[in-house]
Protein backbone atom coordinates (compact mmCIF):
# COMPACT_ATOMS: atom_id res chain seq x y z
CA UNK A 1 0.00 0.00 0.00
CA UNK A 2 1.18 3.53 -0.86
CA UNK A 3 1.85 6.00 1.99
CA UNK A 4 2.60 9.69 1.60
CA UNK A 5 3.08 12.85 3.56
CA UNK A 6 -0.48 14.14 3.48
CA UNK A 7 0.53 17.76 4.92
CA UNK A 8 2.16 19.73 2.06
CA UNK A 9 0.67 22.85 0.88
CA UNK A 10 0.76 23.98 -2.39
CA UNK A 11 -1.05 27.03 -3.81
CA UNK A 12 -2.66 26.61 -7.73
CA UNK A 13 -0.98 29.03 -9.74
CA UNK A 14 -3.57 30.70 -12.39
CA UNK A 15 -2.37 28.72 -15.66
CA UNK A 16 -3.51 25.48 -13.41
CA UNK A 17 -6.97 26.93 -12.52
CA UNK A 18 -7.65 28.04 -16.30
CA UNK A 19 -7.01 24.73 -17.02
CA UNK A 20 -9.25 22.80 -14.45
CA UNK A 21 -11.92 25.26 -16.63
CA UNK A 22 -10.89 24.59 -19.68
CA UNK A 23 -11.15 20.73 -19.03
CA UNK A 24 -14.95 21.61 -17.66
CA UNK A 25 -15.77 23.54 -20.71
CA UNK A 26 -14.54 21.40 -23.47
CA UNK A 27 -15.88 17.59 -21.40
CA UNK A 28 -18.88 18.95 -19.78
CA UNK A 29 -21.51 16.35 -20.25
CA UNK A 30 -25.36 16.81 -21.86
CA UNK A 31 -27.92 18.50 -19.30
CA UNK A 32 -31.54 18.35 -18.97
CA UNK A 33 -32.48 21.53 -17.58
CA UNK A 34 -36.03 20.51 -17.38
CA UNK A 35 -35.17 17.86 -14.91
CA UNK A 36 -33.47 18.28 -11.52
CA UNK A 37 -29.97 17.72 -11.14
CA UNK A 38 -28.17 15.32 -8.96
CA UNK A 39 -24.85 15.83 -7.74
CA UNK A 40 -22.20 13.76 -5.18
CA UNK A 41 -20.12 15.35 -3.35
CA UNK A 42 -17.45 13.17 -1.55
CA UNK A 43 -14.98 14.11 1.17
CA UNK A 44 -11.87 12.78 2.70
CA UNK A 45 -12.71 13.19 6.62
CA UNK A 46 -9.49 11.52 7.86
CA UNK A 47 -7.53 13.04 10.20
CA UNK A 48 -4.76 14.98 7.80
CA UNK A 49 -7.68 17.28 6.85
CA UNK A 50 -8.83 17.99 10.65
CA UNK A 51 -6.39 21.58 10.25
CA UNK A 52 -8.86 22.86 7.80
CA UNK A 53 -11.98 20.76 8.22
CA UNK A 54 -14.37 23.70 9.61
CA UNK A 55 -12.87 26.16 7.13
CA UNK A 56 -13.33 23.56 4.22
CA UNK A 57 -17.35 23.02 5.64
CA UNK A 58 -17.76 27.07 5.64
CA UNK A 59 -16.63 26.73 1.85
CA UNK A 60 -18.61 24.17 0.91
CA UNK A 61 -21.73 25.59 2.46
CA UNK A 62 -21.25 28.86 0.78
CA UNK A 63 -21.44 26.31 -2.51
CA UNK A 64 -24.78 24.65 -0.87
CA UNK A 65 -26.33 28.00 -0.13
CA UNK A 66 -25.41 29.39 -4.02
CA UNK A 67 -27.24 26.50 -5.89
CA UNK A 68 -30.27 26.01 -3.20
CA UNK A 69 -31.67 28.97 -3.95
CA UNK A 70 -32.11 27.66 -7.59
CA UNK A 71 -34.00 24.96 -6.45
CA UNK A 72 -32.86 22.23 -9.05
CA UNK A 73 -29.87 20.42 -7.88
CA UNK A 74 -30.32 17.73 -5.17
CA UNK A 75 -26.91 16.91 -3.44
CA UNK A 76 -26.05 13.75 -1.52
CA UNK A 77 -22.47 13.90 0.74
CA UNK A 78 -20.23 10.99 1.40
CA UNK A 79 -17.97 10.67 3.02
CA UNK A 80 -15.20 8.21 4.64
CA UNK A 81 -12.86 8.25 8.17
CA UNK A 82 -11.89 5.87 11.08
CA UNK A 83 -11.16 2.20 10.38
CA UNK A 84 -13.64 1.55 6.09
CA UNK A 85 -16.26 3.94 8.04
CA UNK A 86 -18.28 4.76 4.70
CA UNK A 87 -21.56 6.98 5.29
CA UNK A 88 -23.76 8.82 2.60
CA UNK A 89 -26.62 11.08 3.81
CA UNK A 90 -30.12 11.74 1.87
CA UNK A 91 -30.31 13.41 -0.91
CA UNK A 92 -31.17 17.11 -0.05
CA UNK A 93 -32.37 19.96 -1.82
CA UNK A 94 -32.47 22.15 1.02
CA UNK A 95 -29.04 23.80 1.92
CA UNK A 96 -30.34 24.28 5.99
CA UNK A 97 -31.56 20.35 6.11
CA UNK A 98 -27.65 19.48 4.24
CA UNK A 99 -25.89 21.38 6.08
CA UNK A 100 -26.93 20.02 9.68
CA UNK A 101 -25.60 17.12 8.32
CA UNK A 102 -22.14 17.50 6.88
CA UNK A 103 -21.51 19.93 10.05
CA UNK A 104 -21.53 17.09 12.72
CA UNK A 105 -19.12 15.34 10.90
CA UNK A 106 -15.74 15.15 12.35
CA UNK A 107 -12.65 13.57 11.22
CA UNK A 108 -11.27 10.22 12.15
CA UNK A 109 -7.97 9.10 11.82
CA UNK A 110 -7.93 6.54 8.84
CA UNK A 111 -6.68 5.58 5.46
CA UNK A 112 -8.24 6.59 1.94
CA UNK A 113 -11.00 4.96 0.89
CA UNK A 114 -11.75 6.56 -2.84
CA UNK A 115 -12.72 3.15 -4.28
CA UNK A 116 -15.36 2.96 -2.10
CA UNK A 117 -16.49 6.72 -2.94
CA UNK A 118 -16.18 5.88 -6.84
CA UNK A 119 -18.57 2.16 -6.23
CA UNK A 120 -20.97 4.15 -4.39
CA UNK A 121 -21.39 6.64 -7.34
CA UNK A 122 -21.27 3.74 -9.56
CA UNK A 123 -24.18 1.86 -7.85
CA UNK A 124 -26.14 4.81 -7.87
CA UNK A 125 -26.34 5.85 -11.15
CA UNK A 126 -26.31 2.11 -12.52
CA UNK A 127 -29.19 1.12 -9.99
CA UNK A 128 -30.87 3.81 -8.98
CA UNK A 129 -33.79 5.42 -10.54
CA UNK A 130 -31.69 9.05 -10.78
CA UNK A 131 -29.20 10.14 -12.74
CA UNK A 132 -26.05 11.19 -11.49
CA UNK A 133 -24.72 14.70 -13.33
CA UNK A 134 -21.63 14.42 -11.49
CA UNK A 135 -19.08 13.20 -8.34
CA UNK A 136 -16.88 16.09 -6.78
CA UNK A 137 -14.71 15.00 -4.47
CA UNK A 138 -12.50 17.01 -1.93
CA UNK A 139 -9.28 15.40 -0.61
CA UNK A 140 -5.95 15.23 0.12
CA UNK A 141 -3.91 12.29 -0.78
CA UNK A 142 -4.51 8.83 -2.04
CA UNK A 143 -3.20 5.24 -0.43
CA UNK A 144 -4.49 2.99 -2.84
CA UNK A 145 -4.10 0.74 -6.10
CA UNK A 146 -4.57 3.26 -8.45
CA UNK A 147 -5.03 0.75 -11.21
CA UNK A 148 -8.45 -0.54 -9.33
CA UNK A 149 -9.48 3.39 -9.15
CA UNK A 150 -8.38 3.90 -12.75
CA UNK A 151 -11.04 0.94 -13.77
CA UNK A 152 -13.73 2.01 -11.75
CA UNK A 153 -12.81 5.80 -13.49
CA UNK A 154 -13.40 4.02 -16.47
CA UNK A 155 -16.65 2.11 -15.47
CA UNK A 156 -17.99 6.13 -14.29
CA UNK A 157 -17.47 7.36 -17.66
CA UNK A 158 -19.38 4.56 -19.92
CA UNK A 159 -22.06 5.15 -17.46
CA UNK A 160 -21.12 9.28 -18.12
CA UNK A 161 -20.36 10.71 -14.63
CA UNK A 162 -18.00 13.18 -14.75
CA UNK A 163 -15.40 13.42 -11.50
CA UNK A 164 -14.25 17.02 -10.38
CA UNK A 165 -11.43 16.22 -8.00
CA UNK A 166 -10.30 19.41 -5.64
CA UNK A 167 -6.81 18.29 -4.40
CA UNK A 168 -5.96 19.79 -1.15
CA UNK A 169 -1.97 20.22 -1.28
CA UNK A 170 0.73 19.14 -3.45
CA UNK A 171 0.86 15.13 -2.47
CA UNK A 172 2.45 14.06 -5.98
CA UNK A 173 1.23 10.34 -5.67
CA UNK A 174 -2.50 11.95 -5.26
CA UNK A 175 -1.91 14.43 -8.07
CA UNK A 176 -0.92 12.09 -10.80
CA UNK A 177 -4.05 9.57 -9.83
CA UNK A 178 -6.49 12.27 -9.54
CA UNK A 179 -5.27 13.75 -12.37
CA UNK A 180 -6.01 9.98 -14.30
CA UNK A 181 -9.45 9.49 -12.80
CA UNK A 182 -10.51 13.27 -13.83
CA UNK A 183 -9.19 12.49 -17.53
CA UNK A 184 -10.78 9.37 -18.19
CA UNK A 185 -14.24 10.24 -16.59
CA UNK A 186 -13.66 13.50 -18.51
CA UNK A 187 -13.99 15.54 -15.51
CA UNK A 188 -11.46 17.82 -14.04
CA UNK A 189 -8.33 18.32 -11.29
CA UNK A 190 -7.27 21.25 -9.55
CA UNK A 191 -4.96 21.85 -6.39
CA UNK A 192 -5.92 24.67 -3.55
CA UNK A 193 -4.60 24.64 -0.39
CA UNK A 194 -5.82 26.55 3.13
CA UNK A 195 -4.34 30.01 1.77
CA UNK A 196 -6.63 30.39 -1.21
CA UNK A 197 -10.46 29.35 0.13
CA UNK A 198 -11.74 31.92 -2.10
CA UNK A 199 -10.53 30.39 -4.87
CA UNK A 200 -11.83 26.58 -3.72
CA UNK A 201 -15.43 28.61 -3.09
CA UNK A 202 -15.27 29.73 -6.77
CA UNK A 203 -14.56 27.02 -8.43
CA UNK A 204 -17.06 24.95 -6.37
CA UNK A 205 -19.66 27.25 -6.69
CA UNK A 206 -18.88 27.75 -10.52
CA UNK A 207 -19.12 23.81 -11.54
CA UNK A 208 -22.66 23.74 -9.12
CA UNK A 209 -23.83 26.79 -10.50
CA UNK A 210 -23.12 25.81 -14.32
CA UNK A 211 -24.75 21.72 -13.81
CA UNK A 212 -27.54 23.59 -12.15
CA UNK A 213 -28.72 26.38 -14.41
CA UNK A 214 -26.65 26.19 -17.39
CA UNK A 215 -24.55 29.53 -19.21
CA UNK A 216 -27.02 32.09 -18.23
CA UNK A 217 -27.29 31.04 -14.22
CA UNK A 218 -23.48 31.33 -14.57
CA UNK A 219 -23.09 34.33 -15.80
CA UNK A 220 -25.37 35.61 -14.17
CA UNK A 221 -24.17 34.27 -10.61
CA UNK A 222 -20.31 35.97 -12.03
CA UNK A 223 -21.85 39.33 -12.73
CA UNK A 224 -23.36 39.37 -8.84
CA UNK A 225 -20.42 37.83 -7.67
CA UNK A 226 -17.61 40.15 -8.57
CA UNK A 227 -14.59 40.12 -11.27
CA UNK A 228 -12.56 37.24 -10.32
CA UNK A 229 -15.85 35.12 -10.29
CA UNK A 230 -16.91 36.76 -13.43
CA UNK A 231 -13.52 35.59 -15.12
CA UNK A 232 -13.93 32.18 -13.74
CA UNK A 233 -17.67 31.85 -15.70
CA UNK A 234 -15.96 33.77 -18.61
CA UNK A 235 -14.02 30.38 -19.04
CA UNK A 236 -16.91 28.23 -18.39
CA UNK A 237 -19.05 29.57 -21.02
CA UNK A 238 -16.47 29.45 -23.58
CA UNK A 239 -15.63 33.81 -22.90
CA UNK A 240 -12.18 35.48 -22.94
Amino acid sequence: MTTSNKNILFRSNKEEVDQFLEKIKKHRPPIDYNTKGHLIFGMDATASREPFWDRACHIQSQMFEETSSMGKLSIQVAYYRGFREFQTTNWHSSSKQLLNEINSIRCVAGQTQIARLLRHTLSSSKNGNIKINALVFVGDCMEENPDTLAGLAGELSLVGVPVFLFQDGNDLIASKTFAHIANLTKGAHCRFDSSSPNQLRDLLCAVAVFATGGYSALKKFGQLHGKEVLRLSEKLIGGD
